[in-house]
């Protein structure tokens, strides 16, 4: 399986989704800083407190990451489907179902791993700078960090497997675009936040949808072997 995750990258050109992905974060933070400097000129509480900051940063970084999965699916399992070059892959000694869970497991790990990676990175540096020019009238303790770890690491894995529902929608008629437009309808849908509340807040309704994901994942794999390209 690592040897077939491995083969997949290097075909792909998957490194380009980590540039892709550290841009995405320089983007972020610049969304973040926009939103003090506008809500400072304007009077509003904007970013009142850390709190409200970390929840803001996890929620860019999963819409942000959410869509990359789609993306990548689309690149490494309806792209080939759409250009016939599936056929190819499917032509050399290789167990379709390992091929097709080498191909998603890269989505999961990619997915999960950028958004706690992204979590760490721009905090670090959103608080550096907030910190040492007072952006936020808050004082940051180590309870407010120590008690964001366990809700990041669950939204991440969460987003992980709910990255996976456009699959479903991308297979019906091997459609990149239905593919990447699904995946922001889920964003828009959970990932939408008030500054107080989002419906990934209701712990329920992520872990369903993240189960549904891998459901949508399974069924894809189960029948690959019979199913005609």
């Amino acid at each position: 399986m690592l040897n077939l995750m491995r083969l997949e990258m290097k075909k792909n050109h998957l490194g380009s989704y980590v540039t892709a992905a550290i841009i995405a974060n320089v983007a972020i933070l610049g969304f973040m800083f926009m939103i003090l400097v506008i809500s400072k000129i304007e009077g509003d509480a904007g970013l009142e407190n850390y709190p409200i900051a970390l929840t803001v940063i996890d929620s860019f970084v999963r819409c942000v990451f959410i869509i990359f999965a789609a993306t990548l699916i689309a690149k490494l399992i309806i792209g080939e489907y759409k250009n016939k070059t599936i056929i190819t892959a499917f032509m050399y000694p290789i167990n379709r179902k390992k091929l097709i869970a080498a191909k998603l497991a890269i989505v999961i790990l990619f997915t999960f791993s950028a958004i706690i990676f992204s979590n760490i990175f721009i905090t670090v540096i959103f608080l550096m700078i907030s910190e040492n020019f007072q952006l936020i009238p808050d004082t940051l303790t180590n309870a407010m960090i120590m008690q964001r770890i366990p809700s990041v690491v669950m939204n991440a894995v969460a987003a992980s497997g709910m990255a996976l529902i456009p699959l479903y929608f991308g297979m019906k008629k091997y459609s990149v675009p239905t593919t990447i437009l699904s995946s922001l309808l889920i964003v828009m849908v959970v990932s939408s936040n008030t500054g107080t509340f989002s419906l990934n807040d209701i712990i329920v309704i992520p872990i369903t949808l993240a189960i549904l994901g891998i459901v949508i994942a399974y069924l894809a794999i189960r029948n690959i072997e019979k199913v005609d390209v």
